[in-house]
């Protein structure tokens, strides 16, 4: 899919600079055009098709390898935007870096696991990225990361969510996922298992992933309970340690308690 430079434009924070050409490591990544944003240096890239960024620190060249943040879900002009700005600038005054790539409306399939498998090897090798990210899956993101860090949990350093979809059956629904797996309602309903990310902890919970999620206890689109509420019973019951911080009468919603939280960006970049 070849994306126009309008619509990389609106991928952007700040103002686009043309990009001098220079090699590229990483098969299937190219880098588009670099622009200032949130205080950092982001390059819009191309990764097999798919439009991705990766925010990186200003100033003097980092130690590497250079820890990093990967938020999904990121959409072309929708997310993430101004609205993350204070989780993304206290990240960058950390020294991490800041990462997404659109993968669609993948609801964590496979063709969204392997697109993401594959985005993680190439800016972790262009970019001097370490190996192992600290994941943000805000809301249908934890579709996306969560099935990927199953895959993957030795590159997985922590996860922080914010109201994070953590059951298909909670969020879209069966009957709206099925045709993105390729299979009906039904046939998605009997290997659920296999798909579902309060099903696939187990890898995460061996590797000592640490786990926080923000959630409103007001939250109709994504219920408390039956998310991140039946994530954090089950990650402990396998021995992961995992906080969950209820946000009172607060739902599905971009307020300052989600995103300006100062317990979640300590989390988020340092793991305390």
């Amino acid at each position: 899919m070849n994306v126009k430079p309008a619509l990389l434009l609106a991928l952007v924070v700040g103002i686009v600079v043309p990009r001098t050409a220079e090699p590229q490591n990483a098969p299937g990544l190219t880098i588009q055009e670099e622009a200032e944003a949130f205080g950092g240096r982001r390059s819009n890239l191309l990764f097999d098709g798919h439009a991705g960024f990766v925010i990186v620190p200003k100033g003097d060249a980092p130690a590497t390898p250079l820890p990093w943040a990967w938020y999904a879900p990121t959409f072309k002009g929708q997310y993430p935007n101004q609205r993350h700005a204070f989780i993304i600038e206290r990240a960058l005054k950390a020294g991490m870096a800041f990462a997404g790539i659109d993968v669609g409306e993948s609801y964590g399939n496979a063709e969204g696991v392997k697109l993401y498998a594959g985005f993680h090897d190439a800016i972790v090798a262009r970019f001097k990225l370490s190996p192992k990210a600290a994941l943000l899956p805000q809301s249908r993101g934890g579709l996306m990361l969560y099935n990927w860090a199953a895959l993957h949990p030795d590159q997985v350093q922590r996860i922080a969510g914010i109201y994070t979809v953590c059951d298909l059956r909670s969020w879209p629904g069966l009957g709206k996922a099925a045709p993105a797996y390729g299979l009906t309602e039904a046939q998605l309903g009997s290997e659920l298992s296999k798909h579902n990310p309060i099903d696939l902890l187990a890898p995460l919970a061996k590797a000592g992933v640490p786990i926080l999620h923000l959630h409103g206890d007001k939250d109709t689109t994504v219920p408390l309970e039956k998310n991140s509420g039946e994530l954090a019973r089950r990650y402990k019951a396998l021995g992961g340690a995992m906080e969950l911080v209820v946000v009172a009468g607060k739902g599905h919603e971009e307020v300052d308690e989600f995103f300006t939280s100062e317990r979640f960006v300590s989390f988020l970049t340092t793991g305390k």
